[in-house]
């Protein structure tokens, strides 16, 4: 299978580009930017990108690949930071400007290469603080904004390119061609990368390993596949268990037990532990400190589970590849956005083996997957859930009334979206609830209650995400029927801030 390797130099963005890469059937791994000369042998890639990142090339511990990358005479593409190395190892000058952050318009000077088909002139999104005054001797410019002259540059006879906006995300137009046009046509990489590839060689995989496996399911997509993955590799070895943690969505419990047991012939146990984990939530207001907790004592009741109905060798878990890159694991410089209790809140003590199946795919890619393996549609077409559930969309102490607030609101928001028909065409869709009050009237009286905040945003990967702009008209629907028909609520705001540099859930 042909590879593109992507070098991570502490972007955000960076596994964004292995993602836009995948969308056209073509593997890209992400791997440190350190990575030994030998290492890059092993994988054979077709061709190796640059991300971008924080640093400055003039900065005496910027990140710096291995020389000898530079002689592989394989094709390199420079993203931002990747872009100010290459116009630096070959010979150009890089300085200091003035910061550029958000969309400028990139006139189109050659479109021989890598620009070919983008049209005149698009649309590119730009974040960085340095940029090229001299390009290279044998470099040319194919492209450039008004602030940055050598935007866009290339050497045909080493087939070596830097830009120096981001191609992968959605702001920037034409941004998957311009990929495309690198990978397929300046590498000729193969478009053999497919999903029935993925589960044949997954299960091939699995099926290598020895003892049994506990997989926690939560009835998210991402458990539920990593768990018929496992199931159609081992069998009856693998034993599936479902934590009631008193955060879930409303009567989520009794739906996911009801779906597993008349879909899949799993063995499947259902574990009522609300108690435990809203009363050691008790109190506790800051993100990081609840996410840990959660994360704790999911691995408290698997691992009393596992004592009880053990033998286990291996904890199996859904875990992404957004969910490893945004938990800091990615060996790249990144700063780290948030743990996740499947990443990053395991205990030392934990004493089973880490399984994770899908650690490698995108949600778009485990959708594909849940298909291939008639998962029911209602499920894999199912809005993302964080993994500490709604500890993340209660700002603050959760207690009793913010947490009913929180679910009913949320299921209000998504029966609007399904009888609107937009349930499916959105990426995510709730309201969270926090601590701040504000005065409402009900009936005659003055009443002092919650403000629920309402967050839908349109997304691909979950990496980027857009507020969506729905209807005026739903939006008022939405709002009358929570301040109706719960007590607690006397107003209701609409949140319009996109990742970055929101983020999706709010804590």
């Amino acid at each position: 299978m042909d590879k593109i390797l992507v070098l991570d130099f502490g972007s955000q963005y960076s596994h964004l580009i292995c993602r836009r890469i995948r969308e056209f059937s073509v593997y890209a791994e992400l791997v440190p930017f350190d990575i030994s000369y030998e290492e890059i042998q092993k994988h054979n890639p077709k061709g190796i990108i640059f991300s971008g990142g924080p640093s400055s090339v003039y900065n005496p511990d910027a990140p710096i690949p291995e020389n000898k990358i530079f002689e592989m005479n394989l094709p390199l593409l420079g993203i931002c930071y990747g872009h100010q190395l290459i116009v630096n190892k070959y010979g150009g000058k890089v300085k200091r400007a003035n910061k550029e952050y958000g969309s400028s318009l990139l006139t189109i000077d050659n479109d021989s290469d890598l620009l070919n088909g983008v049209g005149e002139s698009v649309r590119a999104w730009m974040s960085h603080g340095d940029e090229a005054e001299e390009i290279p001797p044998g470099f040319q410019v194919i492209g450039h904004t008004e602030s940055a002259k050598a935007a866009a540059i290339s050497s045909k006879e080493k087939s070596v390119f830097g830009i120096q906006f981001h191609p992968e995300v959605v702001h920037t137009e034409q941004g998957t061609e311009i990929l495309k046009n690198f990978v397929l046509k300046v590498c000729k990489a193969k478009q053999d990368w497919t999903m029935e590839g993925f589960i044949d060689t997954a299960v091939a995989k699995i099926s290598q390993i020895d003892g049994n496996v506990l997989c926690g399911v939560s009835g998210g997509i991402d458990s539920t596949v990593a768990a018929l993955l496992i199931h159609k590799a081992i069998g009856d070895r693998l034993k599936c268990v479902f934590v009631d943690n008193g955060l879930l969505r409303l009567n989520e419990e009794k739906e996911i037990e009801v779906m597993f047991k008349d879909n899949f012939k799993v063995n499947f146990t259902a574990v009522n532990a609300k108690e435990q984990f809203l009363g050691k939530l008790k109190g506790v207001k800051d993100p990081e400190e609840k996410r840990m907790i959660v994360g704790e004592e999911f691995i408290h009741v698997f691992t009393e589970f596992a004592e009880k109905n053990g033998p286990f060798k291996w904890l199996a878990q859904g875990t992404l590849y957004p969910d490893v890159i945004e938990s800091g694991v990615s060996k790249g410089p990144a700063a780290v956005i948030k743990s996740h209790h499947n990443v990053g809140g395991l205990p030392d003590w934990l004493n089973l083996e880490i399984l994770e199946p899908l650690r490698e795919l995108y949600k778009d890619e485990v959708r594909k997957i849940a298909k291939i393996l008639n998962v029911p549609e209602k499920l894999f077409m199912r809005h993302p859930f964080p993994g500490p559930g709604l500890a993340v969309r209660i700002i603050g102490e959760i207690t009793p009334t913010k947490l009913n607030i929180a679910k009913i609101a949320s299921k209000i928001v998504e029966d609007e979206l399904m009888e609107a028909g937009l349930y499916e065409k959105v990426w995510q869709a709730y309201a969270a609830v926090g601590d701040d009050r504000a005065v409402g009237v009900v009936g005659d009286e003055r009443k002092y209650g919650n403000i629920v905040m309402i967050r839908v945003v349109d997304s691909i990967d979950a990496m980027t995400a857009d507020w969506t702009r729905l209807p005026h008209g739903l939006l008022e629907k939405m709002s009358n029927r929570i301040t109706n028909e719960i007590e607690d609520v006397t107003w209701v705001t609409y949140t319009i801030s996109s990742k970055p540099p929101a983020t999706i859930e709010p804590q």
